[in-house]
């Protein structure tokens, strides 16, 4: 399994799986079929509302906690000092764990006016050794030096919106700037760019699937990247990319199929809003882009 290593000095594996819009009762059963395939760095969030379900899988596996990644994120309506304090060791209990490998912000919702406060709510779970790194998602590059600078502590990562129609070329570049490393949600464009004739191609004289192509170039440009399927079949087929390395004309092609496409919130248009969810939320179509 290929990892990074992050600012603080951890590493992180650079492919993952990721869990959103996996539904609470399916997850255990998903995580399960992820990590019997060779995953060991899962991603979640308090808003997906299946840690319990991560949490099971983990648990049942056998595999050292050691061997395993585990990320999960501070929704919107947790933000704040002691409420982000409250929200962590909540996470922590449904997924039957001492300690997170990565806790993220969700979204800086910089309406709510809670941002900061909540970053230095992570950078006091990490001095209590109760999460391992600490990273932010959806943030722009005025967020992290204003996080940055009122605690003297860089995100490790910043999970964006990342696929062919949304390289974030500039973002990414912001983000390495400060040693933070990027992070893709969507990376496949929720399945968007999948028809894409130019990819269709260049994955046609390679002999491999569009979404095994895509993935290639996320790891080639040094993204941690973490799609989310339930087929185990796919599982594999993402897990094996891997090895494929892309050709410099290869990498270009892709970057030029950029076109600002947004399936999700723009982080730098400010509040991107907090609904209320119920236990079982129905995601609306932006929500369910999310990552």
């Amino acid at each position: 399994m290929n990892s990074l290593t992050m600012n603080d000095g951890c590493a992180i594996p650079q492919l993952g799986f990721g869990t959103c819009r996996i539904a609470p009762e399916a997850t255990a059963a998903a995580v399960a079929a992820a990590l019997e395939t060779g995953y060991r760095h899962i991603d979640t969030a308090t808003i997906y509302k299946n840690e319990a379900g991560v949490g099971q899988a983990v648990a049942e596996s056998g595999l050292a906690r050691t061997d395993l990644f585990i990320t999960t994120k501070l929704w919107n309506t947790d933000q704040g000092y002691d409420t982000a304090l409250e929200a962590a060791e909540r996470s922590l209990e449904l997924l039957g764990l001492d300690y997170l490998d990565l806790y993220l912000i969700h979204w800086a919702q910089p309406a709510l006016g809670r941002y900061r406060t909540s970053w230095e709510a992570l950078v006091e779970l990490r001095e209590r050794g109760l999460v391992r790194s600490i990273g932010v998602s959806n943030f722009t590059e005025t967020q992290l030096d204003q996080i940055i600078g009122d605690t003297g502590v860089t995100p490790v990562v910043n999970q964006i919106e990342l696929h062919p129609y949304l390289t974030q070329t500039r973002m990414r570049a912001e983000n390495s700037a400060r040693g933070v490393l990027t992070e893709a949600w969507s990376p496949l464009g929720n399945g968007l760019v999948l028809t894409d004739p130019t990819l269709k191609e260049l994955a046609g004289c390679r002999g491999i699937g569009v979404a095994e192509l895509v993935l290639a170039w996320q790891l080639a440009v040094g993204n941690v990247v973490i799609p989310k399927t339930e087929t185990p079949a796919r599982m594999a087929s993402n897990l094996a990319v891997q090895g494929l390395e892309l050709t410099p004309d290869e990498i270009a092609a892709i970057e030029g199929l950029d076109r600002g496409h947004r399936l999700g919130g723009n982080p730098a248009e400010g509040d991107l809003g907090a609904p209320e969810y119920s236990d079982r939320p129905t995601f609306t179509p932006t929500e369910q882009a999310r990552g």
